[in-house]
């Protein structure tokens, strides 16, 4: 497995991917994913034998971007990163990819954002995604609100220390 930096023409591929694993993401259009990766302060994928396993994108504070749970953390945060979504083809699903381009966020925020103090990012509860969720505590994030989105899904509100605090 590596992991590389996002290209813009990953674009299709990565959409296939955060397509299939909608409700664990939203769905979006290709333009609106192309806006999301284009404000990312670290994007990135994976590949397994040449092809994309899966991807992430991470947004830092300022970013140009609508959504509702990065509005909410903005209000209670100064500095962080917020992983805005992480999806990996189901072909390539349990076998570390999720774990790797974690860690490889985490190395990149001292250079990308070194003010950054917390990882942030949530996680459905209705529809609940218990995997997700155990993998998520399993790397260190904790629970710091639920909340009910505009879009009619509940989700928890996650938070990580990061190294660099």
């Amino acid at each position: 497995m590596s992991i590389r930096a996002y290209r813009p023409d990953d674009l299709e591929v990565v959409h296939t991917i955060n397509e299939a694993e909608v409700p664990a993401v939203g769905s979006v259009r290709p333009d609106e994913l192309a806006h999301i990766a284009a404000e990312s302060s670290i994007s990135l994928v994976a590949e397994v034998d040449g092809q994309v396993a899966g991807f992430c994108l991470v947004l830092p504070p300022g970013a140009d971007y609508g959504s509702s749970n990065y509005a909410w953390f903005a209000e209670r945060y100064d500095d962080f990163v917020y992983l805005d979504r992480v999806a990996i083809s189901p072909a390539f699903q349990r076998r570390g990819v999720g774990r790797a381009l974690y860690a490889e966020v985490e190395r990149l925020v001292p250079d990308r954002r070194p003010s950054a103090r917390h990882f942030l990012l949530e996680v459905n509860l209705r529809p609940r995604n218990d995997r997700s969720l155990a993998f998520h505590a399993g790397l260190g994030f904790v629970e710091v609100a639920q909340r009910d989105t505009d879009y009619g899904v509940t989700v928890a509100m996650l938070a990580k220390p990061l190294a660099t605090a």
